[in-house]
């Protein structure tokens, strides 16, 4: 089992900047590991991933450029530039043992573990 903690979220007008981090309660050497995002009313949708092998990753279209994710040991962050109120959600970090590298899974039932949350609102 493994216990994901998010945090650093907040309140930023369009145009600013956060970091997201997501403490896992142990290292894992090989798993992929992923920033999703729910707004209300809408799907829970993929961000952003990183595979822990070698460091593969991949963005949603509405986030390149402007997010940047990587890890180290068991920390995952989410740098994210140039916010847009659209990036208004939930953000959610998720985890699931991964054997290969390569790039990871992109939807969340392919994923085990999840953190509960860190809210981010952006005002225009």
């Amino acid at each position: 089992q493994v216990q994901l903690v998010e945090s650093g979220g907040g309140s930023v007008q369009a145009g600013g900047s956060l970091k997201l981090s997501c403490v896992a309660s142990r290292y894992t050497y090989t798993s992929c590991m992923a920033w999703f995002r729910q707004a209300p009313g809408k799907e829970r949708e993929v961000v952003a991933t990183i595979n822990t092998i070698d460091s593969s990753t991949a963005y949603a279209d509405s986030v390149k450029g402007r997010f940047t994710v990587n890890s180290d040991k068991n920390t995952l962050y989410l740098q994210m530039n140039n916010l847009k109120p659209e990036d208004t959600a939930m953000y959610y970090c998720a985890s699931v043992r991964r054997l290969s590298g390569g790039y990871c899974y992109m939807t969340p039932s392919q994923y085990a573990y999840w953190g509960q949350g860190t809210q981010v609102t952006v005002s225009s």
